[in-house]
Formats: structure tokens, sequence, C-alpha cells
């Protein structure tokens, strides 16, 4: 059999597989269970290409098939899907990355290694620890709401005004609400302490990373972010400059053009909202730290510094800080690249 390509639609237990030689005419079509998959995997040629969605369990299969020495290409899921006909089944699914895969402009997703699915874990878990605690937090302020105490906003704040309330035996909450708000509030502590060890896990492995160490000499790089761009980003020399990089972000102007009208409306908001969320709060400090030294010693402003103030004298600071988001990225991506720290410039005169 002339087989040079076989796409594969992952699924959890049923893989549908479509086997096509260097024309590009399906030779055969399987349908096969988790185990039947594996031994299929076995049988293929080294140099096969293996066309698949990058999508759940997409990068550990990739490592599978990479082991056996097979060419593996992840092709992007909302790249694939235009090319899906009429109804969508398994079977469309392989046609579609058939088609996907021969055209040239779409860009493959590197495969991942277990160091970056790990970070990439660790994060995403520490994501849902701190969307339950504000969850609780919430909670919290909307059930004493209900008995007349308003309780401003903040983790502290709440924590502080709420173990107060629940100590004072004339505090108008009743004894049984006493009892869960208690429980509640040492959910809460609890969520907190899980945090904070995820943290001193990430700092342990961003003090040993080389990768991460250059990316934290950038100005509003930390820990998490220096972490978590290194858990995502699968491969950064993927892209050709730091627009890219940024594009992928999401921190591009979408566009909106034809003929000679050009429209640049907002960001895209494409790509990692982890990422995007990270390098946006990093941005906000930097114009911050700027906006002050603006004020007390212009004179000790850095060359980013001085353009995130401009920025935001000329179009205000919301716009600023995605501006600054935006130039952190493309300052991600010329670190990493070529492997230097990042230098902070003096201000132009």
């Amino acid at each position: 059999m002339d087989a040079t390509t076989v796409a594969i639609d992952l699924a959890k237990d049923v893989f549908q597989v479509a086997v096509a030689n260097r024309a590009g005419r399906i030779l055969d079509r399987q349908r096969l269970t988790r185990r039947q998959f594996e031994r299929f995997i076995d049988t293929l040629v080294e140099g096969t290409d293996m066309i698949m969605e990058s999508c759940g369990t997409s990068h550990y299969w990739g490592r599978r098939m990479q082991s056996r020495h097979l060419r593996v290409r992840l092709l992007p899921v909302q790249y694939v899907r235009p090319y899906v006909r009429r109804n969508k089944t398994d079977r469309a699914d392989t046609d579609a990355l058939l088609e996907a895969a021969r055209c040239g402009d779409i860009r493959s997703v590197p495969v991942k290694t277990v160091e970056q699915q790990t970070l990439q874990a660790i994060h995403r878990v520490r994501t849902q620890w701190q969307t339950a605690r504000v969850a609780r937090i919430n909670a919290i302020r909307g059930l004493l709401a209900e008995h007349g105490y308003a309780i401003p906003v903040g983790v502290r704040t709440v924590l502080r005004r709420v173990t107060a309330i629940l100590t004072d035996p004339d505090a108008a909450v009743p004894d049984v609400l006493r009892q869960t708000i208690a429980l509640v509030v040492d959910e809460v502590h609890a969520l907190e302490e899980k945090i904070a060890g995820v943290d001193r896990q990430l700092k342990q492995i961003a003090g040993v990373h080389p990768v991460a160490t250059r990316l934290q000499t950038i100005p509003g790089v930390g820990v998490l972010t220096a972490t978590a761009l290194v858990g995502s980003v699968g491969h950064i020399h993927a892209f050709r400059r730091g627009r890219d990089f940024a594009s992928w972000l999401g921190l591009t102007p979408r566009e909106s053009s034809t003929g000679a009208r050009r429209y640049l409306g907002r960001i895209s908001k494409r790509g990692d909202i982890h990422l995007r969320c990270l390098l946006a709060h990093g941005a906000r400090a930097v114009l911050r730290v700027a906006l002050q030294l603006a004020e007390r010693a212009p004179d000790r402003l850095t060359r980013l510094q001085q353009w995130a103030v401009s920025i935001a004298t000329n179009r205000g600071r919301h716009k600023a800080v995605i501006a600054v988001a935006n130039k952190l990225a493309r300052i991600v991506w010329a670190v990493w690249h070529y492997d230097v720290a990042f230098e902070a410039q003096p201000r132009v005169a």
C-alpha cells in the first residue's frame, strides 16, 4: 500500500482513521478502539505523515508517534473546521484534515513536551482554585448582605470583616448561618494555602529554567507569566517575528479592510486567554510605575516607560495597557528567540 499520509480524528475510545497516498487519494478507512489504534501506530512505516487536530490528548499521541519516527502535524481546529463538508461526522473530519494538510498557509502546532504540559496543568489548577475562591468570597458577601452587612470587595477586607462579624455575639446573624459561613471561610483559607503552595512550586521551577529566568528580566513579567509562557508556547521559533507572536496572543487589532478602505478595530482576543490576561496585568504594573516616575523623577524613566507614558497621555490608560502588553509580547519573543536578557534603555532626551 502506497500510504504516505494518515488523518486521525481523535477521541477517548473510538478513533477514525483515513489512510491516503501521495496523490491524496484515500486508500483505506478504519474505525479503531484505543488498543487497536495503539497497535495500528506500531505497524506504520517510519516517515509517514500523521495529521491530527490540535485538541485534547493530541500532544500525547504526537509524542507517542514521534517516538516511532513518524512525522506529526497538529493543525489548529479553527482552520480545519471550514474544510468539513456538509454534516460533521468522524469520517468527514478525517477528510477535512487531509484537505487542510494540503494548504501550505496553515501552520502546524508544535508538539508539546511533558514538561510544558505539566506547567500548563499547574496553571490550570491554580486558575480553578482562584475561581473557586472568588466564588466563595462573593457567596459570603451575598449571604451577609441579606442580613444588613454590606462588605466591600477584596479578599483581605472580606475575611477581616467576616471574622469580626462571626466573633461578635451581638451581630444579627442566625447561629446556623454563622456555622455555615465559618465553614465557607475555612474553605477560602484552604484554597489560599493551596494557591500559595502552587506559587512556591512555580517559583522553584522558574528559578532553574533558563528560558523562564531570562523572561523574568523583562519588566512586567514575573514567575507566573514566565512559567505560563514556557508551558504554552511550544516553539518560539515557529513565529517569524514579534508581531506574529503578539497576533497569536490576540493583542493585535481586528482588521476589516477592502480595496482602498482599511479599518482596524479592537484587539482580536484570539489565542490563549490566560497568557493575554497575565501580560495585561504586567503591562498595567509597568504603566503604573512609569506614571509615578514621570511625576516624581522623569529623568529616571527608561525608553519603554517613556513610550508607555506618552501612549497613556495621548490615548488614555486603558488603551495604553493593551499597547504595553503588545510591546511586552514582542520583547518576550526577542528575548526568547535570540537567547538574551532584557536590558532597559535610557530615555530619549
